[in-house]
């Protein structure tokens, strides 16, 4: 998983033409509330440790929310805000043993820090653009457009590997439909996006609760390009300028949850699923893994509450209509394995090696119930070599891109990557399992256009049903040193690599 300005983000950046380098990318009125600013623990409680933000699920109504409120200022705790439609509290403390105090409580299933780094003011740093398309290959693709094109949409050999141009010649999608890009936020300024931009279903989740002034969702100078990159392969305008969305005529929000630092911590997570929940969208993607932990191990008390916090929240989104999409991350691991060595975590303090069972300790959101889970391909249609797989975890495959060294697209295409919208106006490419996951939202809410009534789980149901089965193949030795890199198991119609298979945008629109 790539460092994009946003550090636990799934998409990477390459070199074109050079070998893969792994660098590892709202509420109703009433629904919520906070304790008074002014709230006080009890003489008793230490407030001399660092700050840290916590997550408190609480089990039954209105009544036991309301008294663990209560309970979490006696134990020196500030609540940020409190979704009771899931039973989850957000809330800050300094005391060290807040969390086993509050676990202690009646009315309380579980609570966990979010993070092992204190709270602290963040400094927005320059990223900066990466891969941005230059103007020579900007003239170049432009001559090659027919006029049914937009003009850099030659260069997006993504499109035809879903049938996705086939299928805008039936429709654009339905601008009744939404997806919500769960991310580090999206510039809607964009000429690409800002035809197809809902402002009313987008906010910014940063702090753990919604802020909906004017322009929150948008990334700040310095900050991740991401989220705008993830927003035009799903609703890029067919306009005539720059490239085309997989469905381009269908809606799209940003709902930011990642810190100036590039950190998506749960209690962002959960504000995002719930806002989108709570505010009609159709479809959320979700190009990420929710820090510090690269997989919360559910036996574990702090990383158990995570898991569970995050859970209730996609849950109550899909409750909601919402089908929640996610990338299944870049790392080669095989997610149905026994045992696969966590080098990273925790990614905001110090790193120790771990050797976790995914079984076990899962990759929030995708690994997670319901969630639709998705592995990337390259332009040769075989398995990104850096994505993700496994057997039952993988739902299904679409495009994400790969170093051309590996799987060269056909001509007039020139990069194995992914090409989509930056900040400011601009294009770039990026390619990760990031890329991938926008293109099977694009896909879902061109079936929701299609099928205006259908529920979430419909929705998921014809997502599988229409993909093309993509077997396993030869054995998989992507660079070609005679080693293999990774295995695939299970049949053409199920497997390890492709889940049930590529989505396809044509059978989305034709039944």
């Amino acid at each position: 998983m790539a460092h994009l300005g946003s550090r636990r983000t799934r998409a990477l950046t390459l070199p074109v033409g050079l070998a893969l380098t792994a660098s590892l990318g709202f509420l109703p009125t009433g629904a919520a509330s906070a304790a008074p600013a002014d709230a006080q623990p009890t003489a008793a409680v230490s407030t001399d440790g660092p700050k840290l933000s916590y997550v408190v699920n609480t089990r039954g109504g209105r009544g036991t929310v309301k008294q663990v409120k209560k309970a979490i200022a006696e134990a020196g705790g500030t609540v940020v805000v409190a979704y009771e439609q899931i039973g989850v509290i957000v809330a800050h403390s300094q005391n060290p043993d807040f969390a086993q105090s509050i676990r202690r409580v009646r009315g309380v299933d579980s609570a966990g820090a979010t993070r092992t780094n204190p709270i602290v003011p963040q400094a927005t740093t320059d990223i900066g653009v990466e891969q941005p398309l230059s103007a020579e290959q900007a003239r170049d693709a432009a001559a090659e457009a027919t006029a049914e094109q937009d003009p850099m949409e030659p260069l997006q050999w993504d499109l035809p590997a879903i049938k996705a141009d086939q299928a805008h010649q039936k429709t654009l999608g339905s601008s009744k439909v939404t997806v919500a890009v769960i991310d580090t936020g999206v510039d809607d300024t964009h000429p690409d996006l800002a035809p197809n931009f809902n402002r009313g279903a987008s906010a910014s989740c940063v702090s753990g609760a919604p802020d909906t002034t004017d322009g929150a969702w948008r990334p700040k100078t310095g900050e991740s390009d991401h989220g705008t990159h993830v927003a035009g392969t799903i609703a890029a305008a067919k306009n005539g300028v720059g490239v085309t969305g997989v469905a381009p005529g269908v809606k799209v929000a940003g709902i930011k949850v990642a810190n100036p630092d590039g950190f998506f911590y749960t209690e962002s997570i959960v504000c995002g699923f719930v806002w989108a929940a709570e505010h009609g969208v159709d479809v959320t993607n979700n190009s990420y893994y929710t820090d510090p932990w690269m997989f919360n191990c559910k036996n574990d008390l702090d990383q158990g509450a995570l898991v569970e916090a995050v859970a209730r929240a996609t849950r109550y989104a899909e409750h909601k209509g919402t089908v929640n999409v996610a990338s299944a991350g870049n790392s080669k691991f095989d997610l149905a394995s026994g045992a696969i060595d966590d080098t990273t975590s925790p990614n905001d303090t110090t790193a120790a090696t771990r050797t976790i069972d995914p079984r076990e300790c899962l990759d929030i959101p995708a690994m997670l119930p319901g969630v639709v889970t998705v592995s990337a391909t390259g332009a040769k249609g075989l398995k990104s070599s850096y994505s993700n797989y496994g057997n039952g975890v993988i739902d299904v495959a679409a495009p994400g891109g790969d170093s051309t060294v590996y799987q060269t697209p056909a001509p007039p295409a020139t990069s194995g990557l992914i090409l989509s919208t930056l900040p400011g106006g601009k294009y770039g490419y990026k390619a990760g399992t990031s890329m991938a996951s926008p293109h099977v939202a694009g896909v879902a809410a061109l079936i929701k256009s299609t099928h205006p009534h259908a529920s979430a789980a419909a929705v998921k149901a014809l997502l599988t049903a229409e993909a093309d089965a993509t077997a396993c193949g030869a054995p998989y030795d992507f660079n070609g040193d005679g080693k293999i890199d990774a295995v695939c198991e299970g049949g053409k119609n199920r497997n390890g690599f492709y889940g049930a298979g590529v989505v396809n945008a044509l059978n989305a629109v034709r039944w």
